[in-house]
């Protein structure tokens, strides 16, 4: 059978489950979980796995679960992912009550896709065509939210790095797969609907803690140290440095404070910050967050309060490979027409997947189906047919590409193909970039040291 017969019997066998596959889009957003809690979300994939026979393994990384289909002959194994976790939006029509969480970025027609596109493989028989593997993998935690509760579990020995796919590499999960695709949701109705960017920032994380001393805040402020106070002029000290930052390197910060004190009537003596430190290169990373640094010594300094900075591995920078966006441009351009594909630029958010591409060659398209604003209380799905059927093809067409006739296109890939970083290499990198810093404003004293403060 012929590639372009092989993908027209996919895509049949998809549209066929199409309302199936539309139901768990809908199921996920009704339940929306955070991230190292999607338990319920895990359960379900794992529940369609089991009615389509495929093979999988649970808990992974806490919740992922890994489905394998193999093809007639040994090749390159291919992944198709789908992220299981949501945002925390408490506004949003469909929050949880308790948590705040909701799918405001659309991982539901991630996990929707992903396991549309199994349940097309599966159907059509196709593996038997093909040589090699395709993985399904539901993986956790793309979000990086809650950061407190994750570097609890870091401490309990859960988990060691804050984001999913990290984790998966750290336990070896990533080890059998050669390359990887993911397609987010968008909601920017003007634009095509499917986009393939070139890269997109990575980021690292701060987990910020200003010491200050409590005392009477109407009688004796004199007799305390406003923590509050310290954390607000590090916050303006980071807004100071805005202009130093080059307009190419897409540096993004974006601190909140967590806590702010605990009564109003007491000097606040605890403030608790968190901030992401984005960029388009670790170079650039590295200069911001110095920066940072900086702003958050000079606030303890001003106030002569203590501030402990935890400095945590985010995200390396995303570099989209551009022989996998070639296939998925040609099978965009055959399934929705040359005017609904446009070959995107920089994004200046961040993803794990950007993890992926510096040990093998990746893929994050972005396709539409969704309204409102990205990780807004107004963002939902409002073309399923788009959102949950359509990546469910591009993807399940995309491994055909690689995967057919002795697996030319994904061995070529692989060939030409030099990763950045070596799995060791990348976990070694990751692993250094845990640091804490305790810098005493009223003695001037710093100390580092590398690792977690327990």
């Amino acid at each position: 059978m012929s590639k372009q017969e092989l993908k027209r019997k996919v895509c049949r066998a998809i549209d066929e489950r199409g309302a199936a596959i539309k139901e768990i889009g809908e199921k996920i957003a009704a339940m929306p979980e955070l991230g190292f809690k999607e338990f319920r979300t895990a359960s379900l994939v794992s529940e369609v796995m089991k009615e389509f026979s495929v093979p999988h393994q649970t808990e992974l990384a806490i919740t992922g679960v890994k489905g394998v289909l193999q093809g007639k002959q040994p090749g390159p194994t291919v992944a198709v992912m789908g992220e299981l976790d949501s945002l925390i939006i408490p506004d949003h029509p469909q929050a949880d009550p308790e948590t705040g969480a909701a799918h405001g970025c659309g991982h539901n027609a991630q996990i929707a896709g992903m396991l549309g596109a199994m349940m097309g493989v599966a159907d059509a028989g196709v593996m038997d065509e093909l040589f090699g593997r395709i993985v399904f993998f539901a993986v956790p935690a793309e979000e990086y939210v809650e950061v407190e509760y994750r570097m609890e579990l870091v401490r309990q020995g859960k988990i060691t790095f804050l984001g999913g796919k990290p984790e998966l590499v750290r336990l070896g999960h990533f080890d059998d797969i050669d390359m990887a695709l993911i397609i987010h949701t968008h909601a920017m109705a003007k634009l095509p609907k499917v986009i393939v960017g070139k890269s997109s920032n990575g980021c690292v994380v701060k987990l910020v803690r200003f010491e200050g001393r409590s005392s009477h805040a109407g009688n004796f402020p004199h007799l305390g140290i406003n923590a509050l106070n310290a954390a607000n002029l590090a916050i303006a000290g980071i807004h100071a440095q805005r202009e130093t930052f080059k307009d190419h390197d897409t540096v993004r910060i974006h601190p909140i404070i967590t806590k702010g004190g605990d009564l109003v009537n007491i000097v606040p003596a605890e403030v608790r910050m968190e901030s992401f430190v984005r960029g388009r290169t670790n170079k650039a990373i590295q200069n911001a967050d110095m920066k940072v640094n900086r702003a958050l010594r000079a606030g303890a300094l001003a106030i002569g309060a203590k501030v402990t900075i935890e400095t945590l591995p985010g995200y390396l920078p995303l570099m989209n490979h551009e022989g996998l966006g070639e296939i998925f441009r040609d099978n965009a351009i055959g399934l929705l027409g040359e005017d609904e594909f446009l070959q995107g630029g920089h994004g200046t958010g961040s993803t794990d997947l950007g993890d992926i591409s510096h040990i093998m060659p990746a893929l994050h398209p972005i396709c539409g189906g969704a309204s409102g604003v990205s990780h807004g209380a107004d963002f939902r799905i409002s073309d399923q047919e788009l959102a949950y059927v359509v990546p469910a093809k591009l993807q399940a067409m995309a491994a055909i590409d690689l995967l057919y006739g002795n697996a030319e296109k994904g061995r070529e890939i692989l060939k030409e193909h030099k990763p950045q970083l070596t799995i060791k290499e990348y976990l070694d990198l990751q692993n250094q970039i845990f640091q804490t810093e305790v810098y005493d404003g009223e003695s001037g004293e710093s100390e580092t040291t590398a690792g977690l403060i327990g």
